[in-house]
C-alpha cells in the first residue's frame, strides 16, 4: 500500500486536489493469498461443499450423541456475595442451596380444612422427588402465610445448586404441586429454577430473522438463487458453530443462552460477511470478468476486509477474557468461534457455491444491467455520489448536527444502571411471574428479594450476633422486615434474612446494599466482635456489576489498543484509525442511551427495569467489531480510489457511491435479524436485540454514509497522513487489490464512472 507521506511519486506533485493520471486496472489475475484460496475453491468446489456437509453432519451427531451441558458460573471472586455463599455452604446451611417457592392463594383461607389438609398431602409427595432435600410447611412457620391467611408458600430446599436443578425435576415439583390447583386454589412455582419452564420462543424469532434477510437480499439482487447464497453459507456456518460449542459445554462453563445470542450474532454477521463478497463478485461480473476471475477478484479484495473485520470482532470478543467473570468467557469464547466459523465459511464455503452458479449469475446479472441501461436509468451510485456532494458541499455543518443528534441520544447512558432480570420480568403468564406477583401482594415488594446476612463469630457465638443485628436491622430506613437468625447445625454460622422495603429490581434496594455494607454492619460488627456478610442473589448482582464497572476501563483500553494497531496497519494512516475508534464510541454510545431509555426508562410501554449486567459489555465487543467491518469496507474503497486519481474529493464520492447501498443493505439485514430478537419472551435477547439493532443502524447509516464522508472531505490528503518512523516500523498490508500501471487514462472527474472493480 503507497503511503504518500513517506515515498515520493508522480502524484506529490500535484497541486492538492488536482486529479492526476490514473492507471487502468490489472487484466492479470491476482496472485495474493485470498486469490488462490478463491480459485481452489472455485475449481474444487465439490470437494468443498462435501467438506461442510461432513463437518456440519459429524458435528451435530458427536453433538447429539454427547448431549449438551449447558451450566451458568456466578462465582465472582472476591466480593462479599461469593464469600458468603462460599461460608454457607462450607457450614451446611440450607441458604446456600438452591430452593424453589410453592405458593398458594385461596381467597377462602389456607388455614382451614380441607385446603389445609390437601397442601400437607401435596407437600408430603413434593418431598419425596428428587433433588429435594427439605420442605418446609408453611403451617409450621407463621411468617410463610399472609396476614389474612390467603396466601402463602413452602419454601423446597434443593440438594443442587438452582442452576443445576434439572428441568425434567422442576417440571415434577410444578405437575405435583399443580394436582390440588381447583376448588379456588390456585397454586404457582417461584424461584430460579422455575423460570426455566416458560417456553422458550428463539426458533420462531430466528426464522423471522432470517426471512426477512432473504427478502432485502431478494430486492439486492433480483434473484432468490443469489439471495439465497449469503444466507446458506451463514446457516452452514453458524451451525458447525453450533455443534462444536455444544462438544464445548463439557469441558468450559457456558450457559445455555449461550445459543440464542450465537444465533443472533451469527447469522448477522454470516450473512453480512457474505454480501460483501457477493457484492464485489456481481460487480466483477458487470465488468466484464469469467466467473471464476470474478471469484478471484472479489475475494482478493472484499475477502481481506472480511477477514481483517471477523479478526477485529474476534479480538474484541476475546477481550472480554480479560474482566475475569466466568459467566461471561464462555459466552465470549462461543460467540468469537461462530464468527470465526462464518469468516471461513465467507472465504471457502462461498466461491465453491459461486463455481455452481457463476455461468447463471453471468447471464442473470449482465442482462439486468443491459436492460437498465436501455431504459436510460441512471448508473448505479449516482444517488451515494449525490449525498457525498451534498456532503461535501457543508462537511462541517454535517459533521456537527449529525455529532450533535448521536450525543443527544448517547446522554441517557450515563445514568445506565446495570442489574438481572428476575421473575417479575417473565412473561405474564409464566408460573414464576404469576408466584412472584401473588407473594409481592402478600408480603411486599421486596419479599421476592431477601438480602442474606450471613453473621461468622461474635464475643458470644453467631447466633447471638446474628440476633444483636437483626435488632439493629429492623430500624434501618428501607427496611420492610427482619426473620429471625437460623444458625447452622455447628453453631459457626448464622443468617438472618432482610426484607427491604423495595423491589429486587429499585435503585433503592442497591442503596441498602452499599449502606448495610459500608455504614449499618460495620459498626454492629464493633460492638459484637463477629463479622458480616451481605449475600443472597440481590446483592450478588450488585457485586455483578460493580465488578464490570470496575474492569470496564481494561477491556476498552486493551480493545481500542489492538484496533487502532490494526488499522495504522492497513490503511498506513493515524488519524483514519483515531476517527474510526471516536466514531465506533458514538455508535455504541447512542446504542446504550436508547437502550436507557427503552428498557430501563421504561419509553413505548416497555416495562422498566435495570439493563442486563453484561450486555454493555457484549454489546461494545462486537459492536465496535462490526463497526470496523463497515470502515474498513469503506475506507479501503475510497483508499482505492485516491491511489487511482489522487483528487480526495473524487475518492470520497467513488468510495461511497461504490460502498453506499452495499453497506445499506448488510446494515438492513443485521437490523431486522437484531430486530427479530425483539419479538422473544426474554427480556434479555430483547435488550440485546434492540442495542445492536440501533448500533447497526446508526452505524451504516448515520456514520458510515454521514459523518466519515464529511470527516474525510474535511481532512483531504492529511487523512493518509503516517510519520515516517512509525511507517518503517508497521508492516504493509493490502486491503484493495493494486492496479498494474499501464498508459495513463484520462483523468477521473466527477461524471466519469470508474472502472468497476469497487464493492
Amino acid at each position: 500500500m503507497n503511503d504518500p507521506t513517506t515515498h515520493t511519486s508522480p502524484r506529490t506533485h500535484r497541486a492538492p486536489g488536482a486529479p492526476g493520471p490514473r492507471p487502468a486496472p490489472s487484466a492479470e489475475p491476482p496472485h495474493g493469498f485470498f486469490a488462490r484460496l478463491a480459485g481452489f475453491c472455485h475449481r474444487r468446489r465439490g470437494t468443498v461443499l462435501v467438506l461442510w456437509l461432513l463437518a456440519l453432519a459429524g458435528l451435530w451427531t458427536l453433538a447429539s450423541v454427547a448431549g449438551d451441558d449447558y451450566r451458568q458460573d456466578f462465582s465472582l471472586p472476591g466480593t462479599d456475595s461469593q464469600r458468603a455463599a462460599e461460608l454457607l455452604a462450607e457450614h451446611g446451611s440450607a441458604q446456600g442451596g438452591g430452593t424453589l417457592e410453592i405458593v398458594l392463594h385461596d381467597p377462602s383461607g389456607l388455614r382451614e380444612d380441607p385446603a389445609g389438609q390437601r397442601v400437607r398431602d401435596m407437600l408430603a409427595r413434593v418431598a419425596e422427588l428428587p433433588h429435594v432435600a427439605e420442605v418446609f410447611d408453611p403451617y409450621q412457620d407463621p411468617s410463610s402465610m399472609s396476614a389474612d391467611g390467603t396466601t402463602g408458600f413452602a419454601t423446597v430446599v434443593l440438594d443442587v445448586d438452582s442452576e443445576d436443578m434439572p428441568d425434567a425435576d422442576t417440571r415434577r415439583v410444578f405437575d405435583t404441586a399443580r394436582e390440588i390447583q381447583g376448588e379456588g386454589m390456585q397454586v404457582e412455582l417461584g424461584g430460579e429454577p422455575a423460570r426455566s419452564l416458560a417456553e422458550d420462543e428463539g426458533g420462531a424469532t430466528e426464522g423471522i430473522g432470517l426471512l426477512a434477510a432473504l427478502i432485502v437480499l431478494v430486492f439486492m439482487f433480483g434473484t432468490a438463487i443469489a439471495a439465497g447464497l449469503p444466507v446458506v453459507t451463514a446457516v452452514f456456518a453458524v451451525g458447525s458453530a453450533l455443534g462444536v460449542v455444544v462438544l464445548a459445554s463439557h469441558l468450559f462453563t457456558i450457559a445455555d443462552y449461550t445459543t440464542y445470542v450465537m444465533m443472533l450474532v451469527g447469522l448477522g454477521v454470516g450473512i453480512d460477511y457474505a454480501l460483501l463478497i457477493f457484492a464485489r463478485y456481481r460487480a466483477e461480473l458487470l465488468a466484464g470478468a469469467t466467473p471464476e476471475q470474478s471469484t478471484r477478484n472479489a475475494l482478493d479484495a472484499a475477502g481481506r476486509t472480511v477477514f481483517f473485520a471477523g479478526c477485529t470482532v474476534i479480538v474484541a470478543l476475546l477481550g472480554l477474557v480479560a474482566l475475569g467473570l466466568g459467566s461471561l468467557q464462555g459466552i465470549a469464547v462461543s460467540v468469537a468461534l461462530t464468527v470465526l466459523f462464518t469468516m471461513l465459511g465467507a472465504l471457502t464455503l462461498l466461491p465453491a457455491l459461486l463455481g455452481l452458479f457463476g455461468a447463471r449469475f453471468a447471464r442473470q446479472f449482465r442482462a439486468r444491467a443491459a436492460k437498465r441501461a436501455a431504459r436510460g436509468r441512471a448508473r448505479e451510485g449516482e444517488a451515494w455520489r449525490g449525498i457525498a456532494r451534498a456532503v461535501q458541499r457543508r462537511p462541517l455543518a454535517a459533521l456537527l448536527v449529525a455529532v450533535a443528534a448521536l450525543g443527544a441520544l448517547s446522554a441517557p447512558a450515563a445514568g445506565l444502571r446495570l442489574g438481572f432480570g428476575d421473575a417479575g420480568n417473565d412473561a405474564a403468564d409464566s408460573t414464576s411471574r404469576k408466584a412472584y406477583d401473588l407473594l409481592a401482594e402478600a408480603f411486599g415488594p421486596g419479599f421476592n428479594g431477601p438480602l442474606v446476612v450471613v453473621a461468622e463469630g461474635g464475643e458470644q457465638g453467631a447466633a447471638a450476633a446474628a440476633g444483636k443485628a437483626a435488632d439493629a436491622l429492623a430500624e434501618v430506613p428501607g427496611v420492610a422486615a427482619v426473620a429471625p437468625p437460623t444458625p447452622t447445625e455447628d453453631g459457626q454460622v448464622a443468617t438472618l434474612l432482610v426484607f427491604p422495603g423495595s423491589a429486587p429490581q429499585d435503585e433503592a434496594t442497591s442503596e441498602l446494599v452499599s449502606r448495610l455494607r459500608g455504614e449499618v454492619l460495620p459498626g454492629i460488627a464493633a460492638q459484637t466482635g463477629g463479622e458480616y456478610l451481605v449475600g443472597g442473589a440481590t446483592a450478588a448482582t450488585e457485586d455483578f456489576s460493580a465488578k464490570v464497572a470496575a474492569r470496564m476501563p481494561l477491556f476498552v483500553i486493551l480493545v481500542v489498543g489492538v484496533s487502532l494497531l490494526l488499522l495504522t496497519a492497513v490503511f498506513r494512516s493515524l488519524l483514519i484509525p483515531l476517527k474510526a475508534a471516536v466514531l465506533n464510541l458514538l455508535s455504541i454510545g447512542a446504542a446504550l442511551g436508547a437502550m436507557t431509555l427503552v428498557f430501563q426508562h421504561g419509553w413505548f410501554g416497555v416495562e422498566g427495569g435495570p439493563i442486563e449486567a453484561f450486555l454493555p459489555v457484549m454489546i461494545f465487543a462486537i459492536v465496535f467489531g462490526l463497526s470496523m467491518d463497515y470502515e474498513i469496507f469503506l475506507v479501503s474503497r475510497i483508499h482505492e480510489e485516491w491511489e487511482r486519481s489522487g483528487d480526495h474529493r473524487h475518492a470520497v464520492r467513488e468510495g461511497l457511491a461504490h460502498t453506499g447501498s452495499v453497506i445499506t443493505a448488510a446494515g438492513a439485514i443485521m437490523i431486522v435479524v437484531f430486530g427479530a430478537f425483539m419479538l422473544s419472551p426474554e427480556r434479555m435477547l430483547r435488550q440485546f436485540g434492540f442495542g445492536m439493532a440501533v448500533a447497526i443502524l446508526v452505524d451504516a447509516v448515520v456514520i458510515r454514509c454521514l459523518i466519515v464522508p464529511a470527516v474525510m472531505q474535511l481532512l483531504g490528503r492529511r487523512a493518509w497522513w503516517l510519520p515516517a518512523p512509525v511507517a518503517r516500523l508497521l508492516p504493509r498490508v493490502r486491503l484493495e487489490r493494486a492496479a498494474a500501471p499501464k498508459a495513463a487514462a484520462p483523468a477521473a472527474s466527477e461524471g466519469t464512472e470508474v472502472a468497476p472493480s469497487g464493492y
